[in-house]
Order: structure tokens, then C-alpha cells, then sequence
């Protein structure tokens, strides 16, 4: 594998990352500048999707009456986290909102889950 200056700017110049990261990219493609690339663009959509979660997740608890968020898979639960501990999260200085960020990112890395919104009430809202 060899790593040439030409194929960092390639992908530098085609993703916006810096140095280090088109570097890393290329390492990990062999070399090669056109995985290197969809590589990088695939991790730019996985991180923009977790945003993009984290998002709705927050509105829907801003609108009010969520109890809790939930994250099951295949039918089971795996996580259920009561809203109120990312509000004293939030309190204590911890950043806004972690519970959300946590949850979007186990459902939208490809690991098959869900994640629900439990209101008050019992019923749900499915966000992913």
C-alpha cells in the first residue's frame, strides 16, 4: 500500500477534510483515493442522520407529554431511557440532551433498531 501526496489531495480536495483525515481515509481504503472518498462521504451521511434524529428526538420532548424513549429491536427492548434523567443532565452541565444523542446513534448506525417515543398516555410515536 503506498500512500501518495497526489491521492491525499484528491481527497481532500473532493470531501473538505483536512490533512489527517484524508490521510486515515487512505489507510484504511489501501490507498486507494476512490474508497478513500466514499468512505468519507459515507461517515459525513451516517453523522448527518444522527443529527438529524437527535433533532426530532429534542422536538417531540419540547412538545411535551414524553415519558420516556425507547430502542427496541426485533420486537424486544433494549433501551428505555425516562426523559427526566436527560433533564437533570441538562441541569447539572452535561450536554443538552445526551440521552437523544445516544439513543439516535444505536438506531441509525445500521444496527437494526427503533427508536420510539413513549408519551404519558402509553401510546407512541416512532421516530426511526
Amino acid at each position: 500500500m503506498q500512500i501518495t501526496l497526489e491521492a491525499v489531495e484528491k481527497v481532500m480536495e473532493l470531501t473538505g477534510v483536512d490533512y489527517a483525515a484524508a490521510k486515515e481515509a487512505l489507510v484504511k481504503a489501501d490507498g486507494d483515493a476512490d474508497e478513500a472518498i466514499k468512505l468519507l462521504t459515507s461517515e459525513e451521511k451516517s453523522d448527518d442522520k444522527v443529527k438529524e434524529t437527535v433533532e426530532k428526538i429534542k422536538a417531540k420532548v419540547k412538545e411535551g407529554n414524553v415519558d420516556k424513549i425507547q430502542i427496541s429491536k426485533d420486537g424486544e427492548i433494549v433501551l428505555s431511557l425516562p426523559v427526566n434523567i436527560g433533564i437533570i443532565g441538562g441541569i447539572v452541565g452535561l450536554a443538552a440532551a445526551p440521552w437523544a444523542f445516544i439513543a439516535a446513534t444505536i438506531a441509525t448506525l445500521g444496527f437494526g433498531c427503533k427508536i420510539e417515543i413513549v408519551k404519558k398516555d402509553g401510546s407512541t410515536d416512532e421516530i426511526v
